[in-house]
């Protein structure tokens, strides 16, 4: 190791090597740096279960060096780590990400939890038609369709950079998803959606400043920024309902810290659902809001 950069140093084992990568990370602020260390680890061996666990007293492979390296630095100075090896699980299901698009969280999988509950209450045995509103790496609408491949499922983004590794990651799953480009609900004016279910953006504009640098320098700004208060795009979508057909029977959102009342006396106003539903994350955290009809 040295100032300008992460050198792994003499010949070590790759637990060694991990370990020492750690201990470089952490000095430089990254957070969690030993499942980080991990995680770019078995990315550059190509190793997982078992066969990780197992080379683990191994030397240090000379022909990975190089690789590793780079990988340590570029997290050393604040890049995601699922941006450095390109992909991400959500909902057991492997993604496809980029700078185009957010990294699928794991509270999200909470809110694929919920509307495929209340989904199945509303539509026993049913079809509804479901779209995912700015949908990223397609996350949402992937895991939907893979949970529930009977009901049509669509999705949404304004981005054509996120639109093209969504489609990109359901073709690959090999699941069945419409993609359309557009603001928020405008691409489905005049349509009969059952189910409207979206994680958007939801920082306040001042605030995103001051998050991680992981969040604030490389994820997409536009996949973050919900204006002044957050809110921004919860009440467009108020404002864009009379474009549908009808209202859906079931919508649900993800939303930050401190704004589900908000966002539930929005979807109250509105007189389209009769059952508002706040649902905490693993943290405790009231996380999503769902309006049941």
């Amino acid at each position: 190791m040295n100032d300008n950069g992460y050198v792994l140093s003499g010949a070590l084992n790759i637990s060694e090597a991990r370990k020492e990568a750690s201990s470089f990370l952490a000095a430089r602020g990254v957070q969690e740096p030993d499942s980080n260390a991990e995680l770019l680890l078995r990315h550059v061996l190509g190793l997982e279960g078992a066969a990780y666990l197992a080379a683990l007293r191994d030397p240090f492979p000379g022909e990975r060096q190089a690789a590793w390296e780079a990988v340590i630095r570029r997290k050393a100075a604040g890049e995601p780590a699922q941006y450095i090896i390109g992909e991400q699980g959500f909902y057991g299901l492997t993604f496809k990400v980029t700078p185009d698009v957010l990294i699928p969280r794991p509270e999200t999988e909470l809110l694929v939890e919920a509307i495929v509950q209340a989904g199945d209450r509303l539509w026993p045995g049913g079809v509804p038609a479901a779209a995912d509103i700015g949908t990223g790496s397609g996350a949402i609408a992937a895991a939907l369709a893979h949970l529930r491949p009977s009901w049509r499922i669509s999705a949404s983004d304004i981005s054509p950079g996120a639109l093209n590794v969504a489609q990109e990651n359901v073709r690959r799953l090999g699941l069945d998803v419409a993609f359309k480009q557009g603001n928020l609900l405008e691409p489905f004016a005049g349509e009969p959606l059952d189910i409207v279910v979206s994680n958007p953006p939801y920082i306040p504009a001042e605030t995103i400043a001051h998050l991680q640098p992981e969040v604030r320098d490389y994820e997409p700004r536009g996949a973050l920024d919900g204006g002044p208060d957050g809110l921004a795009p919860y009440r467009v979508m108020m404002a864009q309902l009379p474009l549908l057909l009808r209202p859906p029977r079931l919508i649900g959102f993800e939303l930050g810290m401190g704004q589900a009342g908000d966002v539930a006396e929005l979807l109250r106003r509105t007189g389209c659902w009769s059952e508002i539903v706040t649902i905490k994350d693993l943290a405790g955290i009231d996380r999503h809001v769902l309006g049941i009809a």
